[in-house]
């Protein structure tokens, strides 16, 4: 058989158990384009690759909370966490830097990650107060944070700086948790084009990858706010940011951000896939409330047109 020919057998053999593990329709092998075949076996890899996620909710403790604060709040999450990782879950938290080993401590066996709220474009040298990609990964960080507004706007992070560090995070096998957003309120087809556009500065080349990424959609004027994006708004930019990760990045998931709260994930379901969240989840017992609410999520099949990413 050819190469050519196992990949059609391969391939529809993928559609088919997809189809009747997370799709839940009946897939007809016999009148499938060659177009949703290719989609299936994307959607396929990201499924192995992202180690079956299916939600993922992740939380950046910014500066608010101090050495001994952070640490109290790690245990806090553990103790609520103690029946350990969940399947489907994918679980974060980007604390500050000086508590990033003592976190990662206090964490394991919860099934929550770390990761840094940010890190250094180059990987080693004379960088006085930089912390490189090298250094979070042998420290045990998973994730690192890219783009964020607060970057942009305080510490004048341009799309360069912001691709120059997502290039650096996937260097040293960190997965960029990479930030997008409008800054004011525009229409949903405007924000589209300003998100999408800034995720593809932030990517290296212009040619697929195969490295994971996380998009974290945080509109720039909901970050703070005392609530989020309209629930209509989110589902246009989530839809518009997956168009362009299939293209360039199919094992990849996007997240939403900016006042996010409980109620939001259970209300979209399946059109984002999780949530980033703020200062709402500094309480512990708010982040754990968020987490169950992703862990009844994971029980949800997942729609045709939602989950052809």
């Amino acid at each position: 058989m050819t190469s050519t020919g196992l990949r059609l057998v391969v391939g529809l053999e993928l559609a088919r158990r997809l189809a009747r593990e997370w799709l839940t329709y009946t897939f007809d092998s016999d009148s499938a384009s060659p177009q949703k075949v290719d989609l299936i076996t994307a959607y396929e890899g990201r499924h192995r690759q992202g180690q079956g996620v299916s939600v993922t909710v992740g939380v950046s403790l910014k500066s608010y909370l101090g050495h001994r604060d952070t640490l109290t709040w790690a245990s806090a999450v553990a103790e609520a966490l103690r029946d350990g990782p969940q399947p489907g879950l994918e679980l974060f938290v980007l604390p500050s830097f000086p508590t990033l080993t003592a976190v990662a401590q206090i964490l394991a066996g919860s099934g929550v990650a770390v990761g840094a709220q940010d890190l250094s474009a180059d990987d080693a040298g004379n960088r006085t107060g930089e912390v490189t990609g090298a250094m979070l990964a042998e420290i045990g960080c998973r994730y690192a944070l890219t783009g964020h507004a607060e970057r942009r706007f305080l510490f004048r992070e341009t799309d360069a700086v912001v691709a120059a560090k997502t290039r650096a995070a996937i260097r040293h096998g960190l997965i960029p948790v990479v930030c997008v957003g409008e800054t004011e309120r525009v229409p949903t087809g405007t924000a589209v084009e300003v998100c999408t556009q800034q995720l593809a500065d932030a990517l290296p080349g212009d040619k697929p990858i195969s490295s994971r990424l996380l998009v974290a959609y945080e509109p720039g004027w909901a970050i703070g706010a005392d609530r989020p994006a309209s629930d209509e708004h989110i589902i246009g930019i989530i839809a518009g940011l997956r168009d362009e990760l299939r293209r360039r990045a199919p094992d990849s998931a996007v997240i939403y951000g900016g006042s996010a709260g409980p109620g939001l994930l259970t209300r979209l379901g399946h059109a984002v896939d999780g949530l980033f969240l703020g200062r709402f989840a500094h309480d512990p017992d708010a982040f754990a409330a968020v987490v169950a609410e992703a862990g009844n999520l994971t029980r949800l099949a997942r729609p045709r047109q939602e989950s052809l990413r």
